[in-house]
Order: structure tokens, then sequence, then C-alpha cells
């Protein structure tokens, strides 16, 4: 045993546009079907059942649905600092709210715990994001209104083209980005492109 490198690629298609939807409706819980039903219940990294007056405030006076996840979106971008690179564990949502800061994991946690407080269905995406400095892996969180799953991410001005997600889950916990078993192992450098086919380079 000793030093080894992985290498992968791949081609993928994309939407060309991020939707949003203001005034997309709350869905009443037992309206829901049932596949998004295990993403309003508290997880190892989103305790919800501790956020809900937290959540009422932040979303005072908002329409239910969409607009309340729109209102925790724009709390976090103002109120929690994303610093890349300054945790390389999962940290729960209530450690983030205590520490005002995270990476973007974290406030995606964050997101997700405020929103299930809420009973809004939310989960944990992570993939890549082109554009995105420094270039890493990235998170962001779905919430479940009007019918359907849409996006938010807290780290960015808005959403833009180029989010390619590669895995779904209640938390952190559910999309590790590798599993191991043993001894530990812990990568000595990362590098990650992510670019229109395009615009490849050489």
């Amino acid at each position: 045993a000793g030093p080894f490198s992985i290498h992968t690629a791949a081609r993928v298609m994309i939407a060309d546009r991020m939707d949003r939807a203001p005034g997309a409706p709350f869905i009443e819980v037992q309206y829901l079907p049932d596949a998004v039903l295990g993403y309003l219940l508290p997880s190892r990294y989103c305790e919800s059942d501790r956020f809900h007056d937290m959540a009422v405030e932040i979303t005072a006076g908002r329409l239910l649905g969409y607009d309340q996840v729109t209102a925790i979106e724009d709390w976090l971008r103002s109120t929690i600092r994303c610093i890349p690179g300054s945790s390389n564990i999962p940290v729960s949502a209530v450690d983030v709210n205590l520490r005002q800061s995270g990476v973007c994991r974290d406030l995606s946690h964050l997101g997700i715990a405020l929103c299930r407080s809420l009973s809004i269905p939310a989960r944990l995406v992570v993939g890549y994001l082109e554009g995105l400095e420094p270039m890493d892996m990235h998170a962001w969180f779905e919430a479940y209104v009007g019918g359907r799953w849409y996006a938010f991410d807290a780290t960015q001005d808005e959403l833009r083209p180029g989010y390619v997600a590669i895995g779904y889950g209640r938390d952190a916990a559910d999309v590790a980005v590798y599993n191991q078993f043993g001894l530990s192992v812990y990568p000595l450098a990362q590098e990650i492109r992510v670019y229109r086919a395009e615009s490849a380079p050489d």
C-alpha cells in the first residue's frame, strides 16, 4: 500500500436555468407524496424540532410556501457567514446557528432545519457549480412547495445556470462524498474542474 490517485470525468446535461416560483403554495402534510414525507422529520444534522419559533420569526408576514423559504434563504445570506474551507466535517444546524458561520453544507443544514420546522419538506443536494470560487464540491438545499422541489442557495447572490447535482439526502449523513472502513485515509490533494462543454480546455 502507498499513495495512489483516482481520476474521474463526466459529461452531463443540465437545465439552462434554475426555476424560481414566488407564491408557490405550501402543501399540507396530508397531501404530500409518500416519498416526500421523510424530509419533514428531524435528522442527524438538521434538528428541525429546535427551530420552530425562530423560523416563524424569520418568515413573519410571508405567504406560506415558497415565499417562506425565500425568507429563510435571505436570512441565511445576511446572517450566517459562508467561509469556504472553514470546516472539513459536517456541522449540525444547531451548531451552525451558534457559530454564525460555516461552509455551504452547514448553511444548507440550517436552511433545511428551518424549513422542516414549518412543515416544509427540505433536502440536501451535493454536487458542483460552474464558476464557483474557490472551486470545490458544493452543497445547497431544495424545498418541496407547489407540488415540486425548488433549489435554494444562500451562499450565492442568486441562482444561476451551472448547478450539477450528484446526490440528494436528508442531510450530509446521507450524501457522503465517500465512505471508508478500517484505518482512516485522508486525501492529500483534490482538484475539481467544472466547465461548459463548448468551452472545454484543450
